[in-house]
């Protein structure tokens, strides 16, 4: 422990968040929302949402796609995936997210700038680690993939995608299935609707011990500014780790030491680099109109390329896993070599014609982290005791608790929702409102951690 002051905030038990990206929001939005109903088995008394980064949503909450699918998922979360979609929408109706955050049904499309050329039809669904498309997710389930006509698709092919002599477009994704958002926005609408029922936020924090009472049970953690080193206890029965690539980190300074079993846990980062551009032949879509989501392939990656209805287009599709990780989100820098590739992909796609002109306007410049597990499924999931080691020991049922949400690699935006309503069910122990039994922390999980830590 640090040897500065250490300050104790007297607060009652209840439940601290750590990691403030879309998830750790999402999760205090909707456990917020309990507060005002005693019916509610176990009611939050305090939400505390805690992040190492002095500003927020510098990750893939703030610079991701921010598309969103119905159908699109595998077997294993595809309830989580229909909850989180048909949540979207209701929340968009329900607090003018077309306005407040840019969200609007999407037609999805797969191009192709040579007839024959059908990459993107290469289905896997590691599509991020192989750098191919995840428009293949569709494609591989052809009764996902609306049929219509030559005139219904040559109108829904969006003007400002550049055409070849000879290319290919095929629908691969209708507006009852699709629609897209702005991340960072979304994001901020969550936290200043939870801030306002009460949750606290700390930013530029870390919990660096849990406290424990007489029994082992777990009391509440310890924080540290990163800045300052200033320290501070708030007490909990309730820790939810929603860290994002960072989870990790997080469980190994809270767990790592005590746990026999997972002493790191198997979630790794995956980079992605984009671009926000505006282009002459996009001025935004008019109200009821929706927007466009491409996904194609180039010489060096598989772009893809989203419309927004306040006229600008998001451009993204290299990624690696070579990038490294920085300490907080947001230490993160792109790099020169791979922002160019980017940006060529993006002209060769986007720009206005043979001659080369280049007449788009770049206004911003991105580059994210995604959480993923070897096994491509996110853990959703109530921690056992067994496998916090060194003795400690959550109160029972909806009274405590060590919970994990993380690893949903390119769907964190597209599951969020559904995500965070059922973890604030678990964590109350309410009913779930989507099956995540595949998701649970397991066998599976501990053996890949064991995996992790022999390697």
């Amino acid at each position: 422990m640090s040897s500065t002051t250490t300050t104790t905030t007297s607060t009652s038990a209840g439940t601290v968040i750590l990691g403030a990206g879309i998830i750790g929001v999402s999760t205090a939005y909707y456990l917020s929302l309990s507060s005002s109903q005693p019916s509610s088995p176990s009611p939050p008394s305090e939400i505390h949402l805690v992040d190492p980064s002095p500003s927020l949503f510098w990750s893939a909450s703030g610079f991701a796609g921010g598309f969103l699918a119905r159908n699109w998922f595998a077997a294993e979360v595809s309830s989580l995936g229909a909850l989180s979609f048909a949540e979207h929408a209701r929340l968009a109706s329900a607090h003018d997210g077309r306005r407040n955050w840019s969200y609007a049904p999407s037609t999805s499309l797969g191009y192709s700038a040579v007839a024959v050329d059908k990459g993107v039809k290469k289905r896997g669904d590691d599509w991020l680690r192989s750098g191919t498309s995840r428009a293949e997710a569709a494609l591989g389930d052809k009764e996902k993939v609306p049929v219509v006509s030559v005139e219904d698709l040559k109108e829904k092919t969006p003007a400002w995608l550049r055409r070849r002599e000879g290319d290919d477009v095929e629908i691969i994704g209708g507006e009852g299935d699709t629609a897209q958002l702005e991340p960072e926005r979304l994001c901020r609408f969550l936290l200043g609707e939870a801030e306002g029922r009460g949750v606290k936020v700390s930013k530029g924090t870390e919990a660096v011990e849990v406290l424990r009472d007489g029994e082992g049970v777990i009391r509440g953690v310890q924080l540290k500014d990163v800045m300052t080193g200033e320290e501070r206890e708030v007490k909990c029965s309730r820790i939810i780790i929603t860290a994002g690539c960072w989870s990790g980190q997080v469980w190994e300074k809270l767990f790592g030491a005590t746990s026999e079993t997972v002493k790191r846990l198997p979630v790794t980062s995956l980079a992605g680099h984009s671009l926000v551009v505006k282009s002459p032949r996009w001025a935004g879509a008019v109200d009821g109109e929706g927007c466009h989501a491409v996904y194609t392939s180039h010489a060096a990656f598989s772009p893809e390329i989203f419309s927004r209805v306040d006229g600008q287009i998001y451009f993204a599709g290299l990624n690696s896993a070579a990038v490294p990780l920085p300490s907080v989100a947001e230490g993160s820098t792109v790099q020169t070599g791979s922002i160019e590739l980017v940006k060529q992909a993006a002209r060769e796609l986007l720009g206005s014609g043979d001659d080369g002109e280049d007449d788009l306007e770049v206004v911003r410049e991105g580059l994210c982290f995604r959480p993923v597990t070897p096994w491509g499924l996110p853990i959703v999931a109530r921690v056992p005791d067994e496998h916090l080691g060194g003795g400690i020991r959550t109160k029972s049922g909806a009274e405590g608790g060590v919970f994990l949400a993380t690893g949903h690699g390119p769907w964190g935006i597209s599951m969020s929702l559904g995500t965070g309503i059922v973890m604030s069910e678990l964590v109350q122990g309410r009913p779930l409102s989507a099956d995540i039994s595949a998701l649970a922390f397991d066998d599976n999980v501990v053996g890949k951690a064991v995996q992790v830590q022999m390697s």
